[in-house]
């Protein structure tokens, strides 16, 4: 930007001084000299004026003037060859600054003008921008410096912290959380973090109790099986008709081991994801089948079942999964209806299919609903285990028919019993299976 400057107002000045003498035929010193007194002060420290074959006709220096000397400086040998000239270089803390233009008389070179102009003041202007300018940068870089050290402690800290709680996870402390604070990318990674450890513990939770739930369940008939049977072998000459009901019972138990272990198997195909591509499956076809099985259940029992459906009440699913849910959900309102009627109603509402299963048992305490699909959950225990429940049935449906896209849900009714309802989402078209 100075040199522009420079160039500027110097190619200004040696132009004032060239028109001064654009009017002369001729160059000589009188002439010249005249012709400059009246150019105003410039302010350049040098100016130079010389004939065509560069003898220094004028010189502004008082002491050692070159006057009747030939000068070929590069600008005014420039100049003599009908050239505008201009060089600046800065050094030792000043500008130094050199323009010529020739001095022409119907279009012939009769001279040149040259200028000559050493700056100190716009040096030291400079010097003092680029002291400030240092100045400025280093206390920037300083405070740049400074900020970066404590984002790198502050993101490092929190990095620390991540990485601890991620190891004592790893090591099983599923109830450890990363307590890492503020708005930014590390904090939303620390609280996607603690999402996924809850999400862990709750597994963890649910596994253990799971594992804890299905070893008593086993447990149960294994121990009563082998005090049957040790009972057998421990006491001589026992009757016939004992010995047939310690096996009897033996039986039972072994058959409620098996109902246990396919309900466990049922379960783990679930969690694992390995269920059969859905088709298109009638549910009346299906229910009118599962009826007609219940039906045989429900004499034994002493209960009156009954049935109402509507026609095309079709969903995504395997006829065996739909069976399953009507038979478990039937099966279990047999159990603890005591005798009484149990109604079962299919229906096409609002884009759904709605399954209905109720009775006339006792119903279930209200503090007892939310849970009533957790796997091995019983209302009554001892009253469970006598109907030969082994507490996975209402799981199996809930999980099922999620599966699918239902839900289903439990409820009392108004006049004594619960009712399960299964919504399932309609399928349309396509052929029924």
């Amino acid at each position: 930007m100075v040199f522009r400057s420079k160039e500027t107002t110097m190619q200004s000045s040696v132009s004032v001084m060239v028109y001064s003498l654009s009017g002369l035929d001729r160059l000589n010193e009188e002439n010249v000299a005249a012709a400059m007194a009246v150019v105003e002060e410039t302010g350049l420290s040098r100016i130079l004026v010389t004939d065509g074959a560069g003898k220094v006709l004028y010189d502004t220096r008082e002491t050692g003037s070159v006057v009747g000397n030939y000068v070929l400086y590069a600008e005014i040998v420039q100049a003599l060859m009908g050239n505008d000239a201009f060089s600046c270089s800065y050094r030792n803390g000043a500008f130094r600054s050199r323009a010529s233009s020739p001095v022409l008389y119907q279009n012939q070179i009769i001279g040149s003008v040259y200028a000559y102009e050493y700056d100190v003041e716009q040096a030291a202007l400079l010097e003092g921008l680029q002291s400030n300018l240092l100045r400025i940068s280093a206390v920037v870089g300083v405070g740049v410096l400074a900020l970066s050290l404590l984002l790198s402690m502050a993101l490092t800290e929190k990095i620390s912290r991540l990485m601890t709680a991620i190891r004592q996870v790893r090591e099983g402390a599923y109830g450890h959380r990363a307590e890492i604070r503020g708005g930014d990318e590390i904090a939303q990674i620390g609280d996607a973090f603690n999402s996924l450890a809850d999400r862990l513990q709750t597994t963890e939770d649910a596994r253990r109790r799971f594992v804890s739930d299905a070893s008593h369940e086993l447990k149960t008939p294994l121990a009563a099986i082998r005090l049957l049977t040790d009972s057998i072998l421990q006491t001589d000459n026992m009757d016939q008709e004992t010995t047939r009901e310690f096996v009897a019972d033996i039986g039972m138990e072994a058959e409620r081991l098996s109902r246990i272990t396919e309900d466990l198997l049922q379960l783990t195909k679930l969690d694992s994801g390995i269920i059969q591509e859905p088709v298109v499956v009638d549910v009346l076809s299906v229910l009118e089948q599962a009826m007609r099985m219940m039906s045989l259940v429900a004499q034994e029992r002493g209960s009156e079942l009954t049935f109402s459906a509507q026609e095309g009440c079709l969903v995504m699913a395997t006829r065996d999964e739909v069976h399953q849910v009507i038979s478990n959900l039937t099966d279990n309102a047999l159990k603890y209806s005591a005798g009484g009627p149990v109604q079962v109603s299919l229906r096409k509402v609002h884009g759904q299919v709605v399954l209905s299963v109720a009775d006339r048992g006792p119903g279930i305490p209200e503090a007892d609903l939310p849970r009533i699909f957790e796997r091995f959950y019983r209302v009554d225990k001892a009253r469970s285990r006598a109907a030969g429940g082994t507490g996975l049935g209402l799981s199996i449906v809930s999980d099922t028919v999620k599966r699918r896209g239902g839900t289903v849900e439990a409820a009392n009714r108004p006049g004594g019993g619960s009712v399960f309802t299964v919504r399932w989402p309609a399928a349309e078209g396509g052929e029924a299976s």
